[in-house]
């Protein structure tokens, strides 16, 4: 496995370091590598100052192991990851299954130590955002999102900026759009920096609905909840498991436990669970190989009327117009 030291920032800083680590070079706004690594795109952008956008459609030759040690903590990397293949961020001994159909957005603070892993074959389409935590109040002001504890959030000292989150259906179609783009030039240029603006409206909107948790992070803590989450995901076609049952695995009460899975998924661990339960019926309509009635018994409902409410509320339309849509 190839091993990549390197860093990121909301400045253009990094770009040519990473050039070097992948034998590669830049050319205008690009990342060129040399083929026998990886084929596709790597493309840089400063949106603005202290707004940095790195787009990546490429498909790997090699295991590459991305260890990313950042020189500069005043800024927070959002991750949009829709690896096709084998692709898992590692920080420290926590890891985390990445992709498409898997954790497809990680929001790391600057400060965080992480390791990136994709292996040969894999195909990855990525959108990185890097916005300096200064950035943010202007960014939330401009889209009239209110966060009475803003300076709490962003003080390194006070809290640890941590999710490991799905992307919402709007932002997975504003990313394939911005796919279906010849990259590079003023027209794709002014198409990336408004992906970035909606991607970070849309986000910022989401979070601010919830109580933002103000709290610093063990490196322990994170491992534990990304187990639960892993844990849930495994178990998403059964019933709900019990906070008290998560709770006792990772030796955690059951009120940290519900603050720590809330601050880094955003959700309670049932919000989460019913989020990827009805994501799994959503795939399985897709796939046309089960009716209905069957994909209701296979994910534990009591009953067909009560999938569909639950699936109608969610995605707003009912199983049997989504089939009539595909």
């Amino acid at each position: 496995m190839k091993i990549i030291e390197h860093s990121y920032c909301a400045d253009l800083s990094w770009t040519e370091p990473l050039a070097k680590q992948l034998k590669g070079k830049i050319d205008g706004n690009f990342i060129v590598v040399p083929e026998e690594v990886q084929s596709g795109t790597r493309y840089f952008l400063e949106c603005e100052e202290g707004i940095v956008a790195y787009y990546i459609n490429v498909k790997y030759y090699k295991n590459l192991h991305f260890i990313q040690k950042n020189t500069k903590d005043d800024f927070i990397g959002f991750y949009y990851d829709l690896t096709d293949g084998e692709a898992r961020l590692v920080t420290n001994t926590a890891i985390c299954d990445l992709g498409r159909w898997k954790y497809n957005l990680a929001v790391i603070d600057g400060s965080l130590k992480t390791n990136y892993q994709v292996k040969s074959g894999s195909h990855t389409y990525a959108l990185c955002i890097f916005i300096q935590k200064n950035k943010l109040a202007a960014f939330i002001k401009d889209d009239t999102v209110l966060f009475s504890d803003l300076q709490q959030i962003t003080d390194p000292k006070k809290n640890t900026i941590i999710k490991f989150d799905r992307i919402s259906n709007e932002s997975f179609h504003i990313l394939n759009d911005l796919r279906k783009l010849k990259v590079g030039g003023p027209v794709f240029d002014l198409n990336l920096k408004a992906t970035v603006h909606m991607l970070m409206s849309n986000y910022l909107k989401k979070i601010a609905r919830n109580r933002t948790i103000i709290q610093t992070i063990r490196e322990t803590d994170i491992k534990n909840i990304i187990a639960m989450q892993m844990f849930l995901i495994e178990n998403i076609e059964g019933p709900f498991p019990s906070i008290s049952l998560m709770a006792k695995k990772i030796e955690m009460s059951e009120s940290k436990f519900k603050n720590l899975f809330k601050k880094i998924t955003g959700l309670t661990p049932n919000s989460f669970f019913m989020d990827n339960k009805l994501a799994l019926a959503k795939e399985l309509l897709e796939d046309k190989q089960l009716t209905i009635s069957q994909i209701a018994n296979r994910l534990h409902y009591s009953n067909n009327s009560h999938f569909t409410l639950n699936f109608k509320e969610h995605f707003g339309i009912s199983p049997k117009n989504f089939i009539k849509q595909l």
